[in-house]
């Protein structure tokens, strides 16, 4: 991050509006649809000080939630009903949607945003905190 502009300068962040990233090259992402996602979210804040990493939400259709967590932690995990695991694998590949910093980019945009490289959502804490809420 830097601190003058306090902007932070990830490549697979789109200047403007927001694009799809195939999951497992960057990162992977946890969807929770609708309140249940905005639940977790709101735990994840208050679990974590508010800083559990970059999380995106969706203002239509299903109101989805993204918790985007490291590249390759989704798949050999246990999650409760309502989580739908977004990776890439041998058979199969995931899109997940980034929004811009700024700017419109309607119907998603950022929760929490990325705070630097590396950084993501927990992968265990996002599933214990999904098991208590959801189960």
């Amino acid at each position: 991050m830097d601190t003058q502009s306090r902007e932070v300068n990830l490549d697979w962040i789109p200047a403007s509006g927001f694009q799809l990233r195939k999951a497992g090259v960057q990162f992977d992402a946890i969807r929770v649809d609708d309140e249940d996602g905005r639940r977790l979210a709101d735990l994840l804040e208050s679990m974590t000080g508010g800083d559990p990493g970059p999380v995106v939400i969706e203002a239509h259709g299903r109101r989805s939630v993204y918790f985007l967590v490291p590249a390759g932690t989704t798949s050999h995990r246990a999650w409760p009903r309502g989580v739908t695991r977004l990776n890439s694998g041998h058979a199969h590949v995931s899109y997940i949607p980034v929004p811009a910093l700024k700017g419109r980019t309607w119907p998603l945009s950022w929760r929490f945003p990325p705070t630097g490289a590396g950084r993501f959502v927990h992968p265990l804490l996002l599933c214990n905190a999904a098991s208590v809420l959801l189960d």
